[in-house]
Parts: structure tokens; sequence; C-alpha cells
């Protein structure tokens, strides 16, 4: 009987030694009815802080505004708080006082440009919101979805949130990626590079389609067989020596036994060929290598180059509810020499995961280390910090969020990426100079998304 005691307990703790600890990682029922109770529906807190700053979670905007004059899909969101006052501004002179609410990023702006940067600090709304269906979907990932293979490969979640009561930094990331963005999208967009000189050059022009397999209404978990969650498909137009070229990406839950797959359409070339560099710390050559490909969206991608802790949940001043931001003009308006326009950014109070990747050992990356801020209502990355080998910030990525009216939801606008070294910056899908928006669509077909059509395509 002892030795079939000991046989059986030295079973227990090799499984618990050789069991991946993610796989471990779905909460109990009685966790989960959190849910429906003291947490939003996709895991923020429901109830705000001591002091009021951050008012209660009230249902966010589940509908267009009435009375703003919002014209539907594909337009543009007026701003349902344009009335609003400032409540105080934040410079170089006082950010003392608001530090620990400061990114390091923001605050390396603050004492670069002395005269020029600010931030102004608006009342907070919390205005994520989602359907009822994603809702659905979070309650019942919180109990039956897990990582594997060290982060890596996700399961047992469709959608909704996959992990609405985060236990670990790559449970908190694989939120940000899996976020509620809609079911599929299109929109054209530039991508800008910014003189010391507040000279812009428009690198390129882009127009594109996404869908997102694991966010389909009529799909459901029982049935959800594809093994990919994100599809890109990207044509330009601009400048006129890449008009033509295509790009397709399509990421997959499972990234360690199914790498990213991309295929690239090059006019000069005139075929369609893989396209392995696209991910990681490749650079962006259109923005002059001042971001890399896995800063698209802030953070997308693979995680196995990382080891991710989470560093918590704090209180910190992040670009939401930046409808102003959010308008049809020359993009000289919005970015300015150094920095992007003080008067365009709306700054509020929200409670905020801390996630910091370090680089593995014997692992290869640009960045030694990287922070990611990422809103608790929405999951969406607004700001990251990165930092070189010598474990000083090198770079600083930032995005205006806002709620798109017709999903309901909070999207990120356009990107902002800094380079302190160089001491420029660069503004990635950015749509301000299009007259239309982004159209939150029903999605194309799976075959759309294929090289085979990259190749009907450039047979036009």
């Amino acid at each position: 009987m002892k030795q079939t005691k000991k046989l059986y307990l030295g079973f227990i703790l090799l499984l618990c030694l050789t069991t991946p600890y993610y796989a471990l990682a779905a909460v109990s029922a009685e966790e989960a009815a959190q849910l429906k109770t003291t947490l939003t529906p996709q895991g923020g807190e429901r109830a705000g802080n001591a002091d009021g700053s951050i008012p209660a979670w009230d249902g966010g905007i589940s509908a267009p505004p009435e009375g703003l004059g919002y014209e539907g899909p594909g337009t543009r969101q007026p701003d349902p708080f344009a009335g609003e006052k400032k409540l105080f501004t934040i410079t170089s002179k006082n950010m003392a006082e608001y530090s620990d609410m400061l990114s390091e990023g923001q605050k390396t702006l603050l004492t670069t440009y002395p005269d020029s940067y600010r931030i102004d600090v608006f009342p907070t709304h919390r205005t994520q919101a989602a359907p009822q269906w994603v809702y659905d979907n979070t309650f019942e990932n919180a109990t039956r979805a897990a990582l594997s293979d060290d982060g890596n490969n996700i399961s047992g979640a469709y959608g909704g949130t996959p992990f609405p009561i985060p236990k670990t930094g790559a449970e908190v990331v694989w939120n940000h990626l899996l976020r509620w963005n809609g079911q599929a999208k299109h929109y054209k967009f530039n991508s800008m590079l910014i003189g010391k000189d507040g000279v812009i050059t428009r690198s390129a022009g882009v127009e594109n389609w996404e869908k997102y397999p694991y966010y389909l209404k009529d799909g459901s978990f029982e049935t959800y067989t594809n093994p990919d969650y994100w599809y890109a498909f990207l044509l330009y137009f601009s400048p006129p020596r890449r008009n033509g070229e295509m790009l397709l990406v399509r990421d997959p839950l499972n990234l360690s036994e199914s790498p990213r797959k991309g295929w690239q359409y090059l006019v000069g070339q005139r075929r369609v060929r893989r396209a392995p560099t696209i991910a990681f710390d490749s650079p962006l050559t259109s923005l002059g290598g001042l971001m890399t490909w896995d800063e698209v969206y802030l953070f997308n991608g693979s995680l196995e180059r990382y080891d991710w802790k989470l560093v918590g949940k704090k209180e910190m001043i992040i670009p939401y509810n930046c409808y102003a931001a959010n308008v049809h003009a020359k993009a000289e308006e919005l970015l300015l020499a150094n920095h992007v326009s003080p008067d365009s950014i709306r700054w509020e109070r929200h409670r905020v995961w801390v996630v910091e990747g370090n680089l593995k050992e014997g692992k290869r990356h640009v960045y030694a280390k990287r922070v990611l801020y990422i809103d608790e209502d929405s999951w969406t990355c607004m700001m990251s910090d990165m930092y070189d080998a010598r474990g000083s910030l090198w770079r600083h990525s930032m995005t205006p969020l806002m709620n798109a009216y017709e999903l309901p939801g909070v999207v990120q606008l356009f990107s902002l990426h800094y380079d302190f070294q160089r001491g420029q910056y660069c503004s990635n899908a950015n749509q301000m100079e299009y007259p239309e928006y982004t159209t939150y669509t029903d999605p194309l077909p799976d075959e759309y998304f294929s090289p085979e059509q990259i190749r009907r395509m450039g047979k036009r």
C-alpha cells in the first residue's frame, strides 16, 4: 500500500514538473462568476477608483450617441465629449507630481521637448463596449482557455477575450492580440516619416483588408477549426514605384507549431514569394527603420523571444477618447516637428495592465526589454517602451484610442513611433488624409486571403 502511494505521489510530481505552467491557466467557475458581478463582461473592474477620478463602468458606448450627426459606417465618429474642459496640464515643470502615472516614454518626450510638448488631461470616460455575443464567449473562455509551450500557443478560446481574469503576463499579451476589433475591416492609410524640420515624407499609401476568423459572429468554439486568428491583405498604391505591390499575412493560434505565414508580390519580379522576414525585429523599411514589424498595433506576432512578466495593474494617464485626432485634414496639422500636436490628443486616467517583456537568453531581438501598457477595459495596447541592450530607453510608441460606434468597441487610431536616439518619429496606419474612415465590414471569404488571390490580382 505504501509503495503504491509513493508511486502515485511520484507520478503526480512528475506530471506537475513536465506539464507546462501555462496549460493550467483557466480559472474556476466561482472566479469566472465575477464577470457578472464585480468585473465587467471583459474583465475590467466595474467599480471606480477611490477618489472618483476613474468612474464605474456603466456599459460604455454601446450604440452611436444621439444628436452628434454621426453618418454611419465608413465615416468619422463625432466627439461626444467635445464640450468638456481639461482638468489640468502636465509639462516638464510639474511632471514629477504625476510620475507614477506616466510611461517612461512620455516622461522622455516632456523633458526632451519642454517648450512644445504637453499632456492635457480630461475627465475619464470608460467607453469600451462589445456585442453581447462577445461577452458570452468571454465568459465561456474564462474557464476553458489555456496557454502552452511557454505561452506561445493558445487553446480553448473563441470569439471573446481569452483570459478576462489573467494570471500571467503572456495571458495579458494574448488578450491584446485577440482583442475585439470586429469581424473584419477595410481602410486606406499612409505611412509617414516626420523630419526634424517638420517635413513629412509620405513613404507608403496602402489599402488594407483584415479579417478575424476568431471573431466570426455565426461561429462557435465547437465549430472553430481555422488554425489562424488574423488575416491582413495589403495593396500598395503609392509611391509610384510600389504601385501594385501586395503583402499577405496570416497569424495562427499555435505560433510555435505553425509560425506566421507571409507572402509578397513585387511588381518588378511579377511573382509571389514567401516573406518570412515580416516578423519580430525586421525593420519596416518604408518607415526608415524607425519601427519593427512586431510593433505594428504596438505588439503583434509570436511571444516566443521574451519572458513576459506581469508587473500588475496601475492607474495611468493614457491617450483615450481621442476623437479630435480622428479628423480629415492634412497631416501637417497633426504631425509636427519632433512630436504629435498636443492639441489633438486627449489624455485620461484609466487602469492599465503593465507587462514587461525581457529577452530570453539565447534569443535575438533589437529590443532587450519592452514594456506594454494595456487598457483594462478593451485589452488594447496604447503605449509601449522599448529598451536597448544597455538598458537605456530607445523608443516609445503610442496610439490614441476611441470607440468605433458601429462595432461597438474601443480601437486604435494611427500609431506614433518615437526614436530617442535618432531624434525622429514616424506615424503608421494614418488615415487622416482620406475622406473615408475604417469600415467594419462583413468578412470576405478565406480564399481572398491566399497567395492564389495575390497571383490573380498580379495578372491584371
